[in-house]
């Protein structure tokens, strides 16, 4: 395990927190080199207008905090907004998060994002935890609302090299959505197989207890991650 703590990571261990926000989850599969969309963090609407004027529309805004680990869930579903494509949209959710997170005694802030279409690619979930047997585990899986239905999943003690994410990815009864299933355009396997790698090396070399991408968009031209959600151990 690696003796110097990524920022995010040493940040959070600084404030004595356990969990990682999602920027902060996000700042950390980029420095292994993983895609995320642009974004921004931001502490009241004002802001939240300017950094999407700046990252451009359409946006999503999502409530921004270590306590809030199930976003869309929170707060009666106001914890993510999707597809907001105006400045008076992104005030208006920017101001539900903050006014839900006031009411339940939650410091939040706002994350503010660029939109992905989902429907350029395949949803996986790409996630790594550390087994009390077995060590870090690494796993990937059909993504998005399917993780749960279908729990359609492949594992590995880690780490692994970019052949063996291969056959996790092959290994997976919903392998053809990835290959071009009907006519589709195939997503980049092997861009996805080294993100489920370099996933499995951050639990291998950092304290995490838990690493969850969920979803992670699976293109034709590359894979970027969506949601990350990170848990560190227990000091």
């Amino acid at each position: 395990m690696s003796e110097t703590l990524p920022e995010p990571i040493a940040a959070a261990r600084e404030d004595g927190r356990d969990t990682l926000t999602e920027a902060e989850g996000k700042r950390l599969l980029a420095s292994v080199g993983i895609d995320t969309p642009a974004f921004e963090v931001c502490a009241d609407a004002d802001e939240a207008v300017a950094a999407a004027d700046e990252i451009g529309y359409p946006v999503v805004v999502k409530v921004s905090s270590p306590d809030v680990t199930h976003k869309s869930d929170w707060a009666g579903g106001v914890g993510v907004a999707v597809g907001l494509d105006t400045p008076d949209a992104v005030r208006e959710a920017t101001t539900a998060v903050l006014d839900a997170a006031d009411e339940r005694g939650v410091a939040a802030d706002v994350l503010v994002e660029a939109a992905m279409d989902l429907e350029r690619g395949t949803e996986v979930i790409v996630g790594g935890v550390r087994d009390p047997s077995f060590g870090p585990v690494v796993l990937t899986g059909l993504g998005g609302v399917f993780t749960e239905i279908f729990e359609d999943t492949s594992h590995r003690i880690a780490p692994i090299d970019g052949r063996e994410a291969r056959a996790m990815i092959e290994e997976l009864q919903s392998a053809p959505l990835l290959s071009g299933y009907r006519g589709s355009d195939p997503a980049d396997v092997e861009s996805l197989a080294e993100t489920i790698a370099a996933v499995g090396d951050l639990v291998v070399d950092q304290p995490i207890a838990e690493l969850d991408v969920n979803p992670v968009l699976a293109t034709t031209d590359g894979v970027i991650a969506l949601d990350a959600l990170v848990v560190l151990e227990e000091r």
